[in-house]
């Protein structure tokens, strides 16, 4: 058993090195390579949390929508085309204990609300039930905490109703899921809520905005551009392929 532990590093190894020209990624990005069972192998691509660098920070609940935690990650995440890291992106959930998607994925929480870093961005993502978390006060109070720090907020979804409950957008331009601009407006008086029928994304001061689901690659993306350049999210748009997706009729 050793004597095959040992092999699968080696042949790991090597096959990374032969490869590290081909590779997208930096070989220092490869944190490990550790046998876990007999003939299975897990290659850990961590990027090291670098000080230096913008923090992204993706709040997780239990039933949160996983398309909107996954579209951020899969925007921020991407390195630029010279395949230099550029963000830390990180995700923080009340306690430690792994999350429980509204599809059913299990996601394991990098933060909790106590050791959380400082962040440059915060996105606020949706469940289809809300009302557990309107009325988390931990949730609620770690937005406000945190949106003090961020210089940018971000809202999808259903996310709007958190936003609205802590009441730092009051006075600023939002929008929801299709179809729930009325009972936000209702909710929360405070806010602009837009025409979800006809609005998909809004930018206001420092807070973002979408309908949410893949409509959060839009906030992503145009925050993105904000912190980097157009061509980097030209970049990352075509990484993602989505020419191929806004023609997939063709």
């Amino acid at each position: 058993m050793k004597k095959l532990g040992v092999t699968l590093i080696i042949i790991a190894t090597a096959l990374i090195s032969c490869n590290t020209e081909k590779s997208k990624h930096n070989a220092k990005d490869i944190k490990a390579i550790e046998t876990v069972a007999e003939g299975d192998t897990l290659t850990k691509h961590l990027r090291p949390f670098d000080s230096n660098l913008p923090t992204i920070g993706l709040l997780m609940y239990n039933g949160v929508l996983q398309s909107e935690v996954i579209a951020t990650s899969d925007v921020f995440a991407k390195s630029s085309e010279a395949g230099k890291q550029l963000f830390n992106v990180i995700t923080i959930a009340e306690t430690k204990k792994p999350i429980t998607t509204e599809e059913g994925m299990h996601f394991l929480p990098d933060y909790t609300f106590e050791n959380c870093p400082q962040l440059d961005a915060l996105f606020v993502p949706s469940a289809y039930d809300m009302y557990a978390q309107t009325h988390n006060k931990a949730i609620v109070n770690f937005i406000k905490r945190k949106n003090k720090e961020t210089q940018y907020t971000v809202s999808n979804c259903g996310g709007a109703q958190l936003i609205g409950a802590s009441g730092i957008a009051d006075n600023h331009k939002i929008v929801t899921w299709i179809g729930g601009g009325k009972q936000l407006q209702k909710d929360y008086p405070a806010l602009k809520v837009q025409d979800d029928s006809l609005v998909t994304y809004v930018k206001d001061g420092k807070f973002l905005s979408s309908n949410g689901n893949l409509a959060s690659y839009i906030s992503a993306l145009k925050l993105l551009e904000i912190m980097t350049s157009t061509a980097h999210r030209e970049f990352v748009e075509s990484y993602l392929y989505l020419d191929r997706l806004r023609n997939w009729e063709d």
